[in-house]
């Protein structure tokens, strides 16, 4: 029984991550049959063969509309997370004080000598891995966002190619596709979606709230109250 109610606490005090995983994945795979389904239709259009499910999702095709995406959001975070390290928007939540401004004293971040006894070790250990640990999460959002960027290109390099073939056009090596428009269009397109959705959230979570999210400030705050949350 213990055991049983020890699971169960595991899984509500892991929901938001298990539920956004689940939804990830639902998504993904609504993606691939539906991408699957035009795909097909295209190919039936051109005169071309079926494909099946697994052919597509390892096709460049399938990748290239992947990880366009995933580059956006990797790059959204990034930015995100180090702009407000030392950019203010006076009554947002997700913004710090004025005063605040910049990486902070080590005081308020509890390092070095201010570190206690439940920080994570690589607190503890203090040089190098205390000034690596300290920037972990962008430089972690950083990293992903290079990796699923060059994929992006490379799949759409391939795809790209793929699409010059069938019109009998030479293909571009992957220097020459990252000077195409398609390109460009490809992550644009997405990049913009990214930085009006920060801009509007950081915005908005001035005037409006939503009780109870740590995302808003508590409903009754005044709209100027800023770095306070719900």
């Amino acid at each position: 029984m213990a055991s049983g109610s020890g699971r169960l606490r595991g899984l509500k005090e892991n929901e938001l991550s298990l539920v956004f995983g689940g939804l990830f994945l639902a998504t993904l795979l609504g993606q691939a049959f539906s991408g699957l389904a035009e795909f097909n239709a295209q190919r039936l259009t051109d005169g071309l063969a079926q494909v099946s499910l697994l052919r597509y999702v390892t096709s460049s095709s399938f990748a290239v509309d992947v990880m366009e995406n995933w580059q956006s959001e990797y790059l959204q975070f990034f930015l995100y997370i180090f702009a407000t390290v030392w950019l203010i928007q006076r009554g947002s939540s997700e913004s710090k004080e004025a005063g605040d401004s910049g990486p902070e004293s080590d005081r308020a971040q509890r390092v070095g000598r201010f570190a206690q006894e439940d920080s994570p070790a690589w607190v503890h250990a203090g040089g190098w891995r205390a000034t690596v640990f300290s920037r972990s999460l962008g430089l972690v959002m950083a990293g992903f966002f290079l990796l699923t960027w060059s994929a992006s290109s490379v799949a759409g390099w391939a795809a790209f190619n793929g699409d010059q073939l069938r019109n009998l056009q030479d293909p571009v090596s992957w220097p020459g596709y990252l000077l195409e428009a398609d390109f460009w269009n490809r992550s644009l397109q997405n990049w913009q979606s990214e930085m009006l959705a920060v801009g509007s959230m950081a915005i908005f979570a001035v005037y409006l709230r939503q009780r109870g999210s740590p995302e808003s400030k508590p409903v009754g705050a005044p709209h100027d109250a800023t770095a306070a949350t719900g």
